[in-house]
């Protein structure tokens, strides 16, 4: 018999225990370890099987919590903990701190003392907090769920906007074949830790999304507490929804284009007015700065012009100005691929009536995702276009994306197109076992011996281990084999055997099957005599993704293979939960993906702050964090244009460090059994790597080189009437009117003294340019030196600003920045004291 409608019904707890609802809805108990303990203590075998302490409460026994309310030392530690998450939430920290640093730089007259913003809005499609809170599908989720508990930790005034979806990404299983199945398991908001946001009646707040044919998309708030940062997820599945739009959050990168341009449009305008309504009812400061995570949330930049031109009066150009002044875009992807891209017919079905973001004319949308594919709309170059910050999310991938999208800049190098780059980090408290904070917790890592460094180590591996063998034993019972043929799993990998890990997503370049080029290599490696290796592999292939999933079987049935199956194991149904096992246990971090199609990745990341050694192709952020002693860095076939002559390469490299230096070095034992110059290495990444990768780094990061930035920026558009943002856009128009007919005359160049100029030695740059009615001080005119080859373009450029003489002449003094062969050019850039950057506006004359 079915039921005819699921709900939840949370615990009532005993008045003495009423401070556990604020606990267990407070999603700081996912990283703090004491209030993690306390929930523990209320049933261990329940807290074993849930590690949710809303699923907990409502299991355990009436009886029990009737004891514990007359447990005073459990209700003492009850007190103790809420009485410090309430400090935790309400003390000042670091960025109040620096708030108040700041304010007395300005008292003493510093200028470039500018104050933070008071609130920042961070926009994500997904957000991995926590396994009780299924709303991710993988990195850039769990990267974004870890900005979050970072800028929590920081006390960053953060806003994070996103969609709640009703089951999740998707639950995978394996067929008999080793197929990957999904399933979609439905999800109760009422059972998870969140609280709907509600009208002073009582009535659920109801965001509303103009549709075409004069319907409306409602969607209800709910709201999760993460530490600090309200995280604000919209929910369509709204009785008086029409049944197709109640499915517009049913699941995570699920349905059609037209399903995701919904959720786009319900993520971005609705979630715009999600945050309004939310500081209305709250109080809580309105964001200055808006933080867009990826392209998808993009539209919110419409909704924000909207709100200018309908509520200030603002015309589009000036909204457009206010707007880009204070909205940071991320991108994390490194191939034109990986971009969202709308038919333009589908974004017209949408946006053409103007209803949906009213007084916005569709043809100026249109333009803002404009790419050379005349019938695409690019949701990353309207990202790009609505930001005057941007960055990737390592240095390498900055470098990938200034030269991705400098079709947006003519006329620039790649180096000068204005994306910067912020590298991502990983939440320590989430990610590091709590043996590690213990054993390093004060900073006393040279007090600790090898001999209790590797007690460690062998600890954390050997609860691997177990996992292991019961996710096992799980997947083959799952795939219909019997209990009694499965003995053998009792046996699945060693304790005592060094062990790799490789898990993340099964997109096509991140190559799960490289470690497959040669399978008598790999089974060698495996079945060492003296120097086994052991290799754990998990990941989830998109659904409509057949390749990634055959690649999944691959390696499916090469783990199958009675022969290596207790040396090679494929765990289905990867998610955070299985992750913190793998990053505690793993010995090495295996990671090979074709550089440089990896934007970051962090997972490397999270086994290096428990001291995993990373294996990995240099690319993403272990192109910049490798030093030699971290870890081993796979070489690369650059330049081999074969991709499968690359993966033979590439692969017999990987499989000549794991024979050749991997292992021995990690069975170098002495007398006392310890691998003393693997613990060396093990020592070095921890000292090294563990500040480096950390969230709070990264958070720091964008609070210092991009929210406070956007906020002053913001400040200066929106002052005394929006004069900012009405000069920018009145200085625009009069650059579409003029610049056509800018042009560089004439220029020359002259050697100071001999007539062989000397490295360092000035020389002397005149031009005379047509300004055709711009003024003097609204342009810069550059003389540009740099190395020159064949080819005549200009490398490793110097650009210095040349001074105004009178009618229409320039001129400057350069030092001669290289010897050998060198050239020069003029340029003339727009210039304005509103712009971030020379190349902001892509706008650039070159002297022919």
């Amino acid at each position: 018999m079915r039921a005819l409608r699921r709900f939840t019904v949370r615990a009532s707890l005993p008045e003495p225990l009423s401070a556990l609802g604020a606990l267990a809805t407070n999603l700081r108990w996912t990283w703090h370890q004491p209030t993690q303990d306390l929930f523990a203590s209320v049933d261990a075998a329940a807290w074993a099987d849930s590690g949710d302490p809303l699923r907990l409460l409502s299991v355990v026994d009436r009886g029990r919590l009737e004891e514990l309310a007359r447990d005073e030392e459990f209700l003492g530690r009850v007190r103790g903990l809420a009485e410090d998450l309430h400090r935790y939430t309400t003390e000042p920290r670091w960025y109040q701190q620096r708030q108040d640093e700041l304010r007395q730089r300005r008292e003493h007259g510093e200028p470039d003392a500018a104050p933070l913003p008071g609130a920042v809005a961070y926009f994500s499609m997904e957000f991995g907090v926590t396994e009780a809170l299924p709303n991710y599908s993988g990195g850039l989720g769990v990267l974004a769920g870890d900005h979050l508990k970072a800028a929590s930790d920081l006390g960053v005034p953060l806003i994070a906007v996103g969609l709640l979806y009703h089951s999740g990404y998707f639950r995978q299983a394996l067929s008999l074949d080793g197929w990957q199945i999904e399933h979609y398991p439905v999800l109760d908001p009422q059972g998870l830790p969140l609280e709907l946001l509600t009208e002073s009646s009582g009535a659920p707040v109801l965001v509303h999304v103009a549709m075409p044919g004069d319907r409306v998309l409602r969607a209800k708030v709910w709201k999760a507490q993460v530490g600090r940062v309200p995280l604000l997820l919209l929910d369509s599945d709204v009785e008086g929804n029409d049944e197709d739009l109640r499915g517009v959050t049913d699941r995570l990168y699920g349905g059609d284009q037209d399903h995701r341009i919904r959720q786009e449009i319900l993520a971005g305008i609705g979630g715009v007015r999600a945050v309004r309504t939310f500081c209305d009812l709250t109080g809580h400061p309105s964001p200055e700065v808006f933080h867009t995570n990826e392209g998808h949330a993009g539209f919110l930049g419409l909704e924000r012009i909207r709100e200018l031109i309908t509520g200030e009066g603002l015309d589009f150009d000036q909204a457009l100005a206010a707007v880009r002044a204070g909205t940071v875009f991320t991108t994390h992807t490194p191939v034109p691929a990986g971009i969202d891209r709308f038919p333009v017919d589908l974004v017209q079905h949408y946006f053409g009536a103007e209803t949906l973001v009213p007084g916005v004319n569709t043809q100026r949308l249109l333009a803002l995702g404009a790419e050379e594919n005349p019938g695409l709309f690019n949701m990353a170059h309207m990202g790009l276009r609505l930001a005057q910050r941007a960055n990737g999310v390592s240095k390498l991938h900055g470098a990938v994306s200034r030269d991705m999208f400098r079709g947006l800049w003519p006329g620039f190098d790649a180096a000068e197109v204005p994306i910067r780059s912020v590298t991502n980090g990983v939440h320590g408290p989430t990610w590091a076992a709590t043996e590690m904070g213990e054993l390093f917790g004060e900073g006393r890592g040279d007090e600790v011996s090898d001999q209790r460094l590797w007690e460690l180590r062998n600890g954390l591996r050997a609860k691997l281990v177990h996992e292991v063998r019961r996710r096992t034993r799980a997947s083959w019972l799952q795939r219909g084999a019997s209990a009694l043929e499965l003995g053998w799993t009792d046996s699945v990998f060693d304790p005592d055997v060094l062990t790799v890990g490789f898990a993340r997503r099964v997109p096509t370049y991140k190559r799960l099957t490289l470690m497959l080029r040669d399978p008598e290599r790999l089974r060698a490696l495996l079945l060492h005599p003296e120097r086994p290796v052991q290799l754990v592999v998990a990941g989830k292939s998109h659904p409509a993704d057949d390749g990634g999933k055959a690649l999944i079987q691959q390696i499916v049935r090469f783990a199958d293979d009675a022969g290596v199956r207790h040396r090679i194991v494929f765990l289905p149904d990867y998610d955070m939960s299985m992750a913190r096992y793998l990053y505690w246990g793993c010995d090495v971090w295996l990671n090979n993906p074709m550089r440089p199609l990896e934007a970051c990745g962090t997972s490397g990341m999270k086994s290096a702050l428990n001291g995993g050694l990373n294996l990995s192709i240099r690319d993403g952020w272990w192109d910049e964090l490798y030093d030699g002693g971290n870890g081993w860095a796979i070489p690369t076939a650059d330049g081999v244009g074969d991709p499968n002559r690359r993966d033979d390469l590439e692969a017999a490299a990987l499989y000549d460090l794991l024979g050749s230096q991997v292992a021995p070095l990690f069975y170098d034992r002495g007398e006392d059994g310890v691998p003393t110059r693997w613990l060396a290495m093990v020592r070095h990444t921890l000292t090294t790597l563990g500040p480096a990768v950390q969230a709070t780094r990264m958070v720091r990061e964008y609070v210092q080189d991009l929210y406070a930035p956007a906020a002053a920026s913001a400040a200066s558009v929106v002052g005394d009437g929006y004069r900012g943002a009405k000069e920018v856009a009145a200085y625009r128009q009069r650059l579409r009117a003029s610049w056509t007919r800018v042009r560089v005359l004439d220029s020359e160049l002259e050697p100071e003294g001999s007539a062989t100029p000397l490295l360092g030695a000035p020389v002397r740059v005149r031009a005379r340019v047509e300004l055709a009615g711009l003024e003097p001080s609204e342009v810069d005119v550059q003389a540009v030196l740099g190395r020159v080859g064949d080819s005549d373009e200009l490398h490793d450029a110097v650009a210095e600003t040349m001074r105004y003489v009178g009618n229409g002449n320039y001129e400057v003094e350069v030092p001669l920045p290289h010897a050998g062969s060198v050239g020069y050019t003029v340029r003339v850039l727009p210039r304005h004291d509103l712009l971030a950057s020379r190349a902001e506006l892509g706008r650039v004359v070159l002297a022919n």
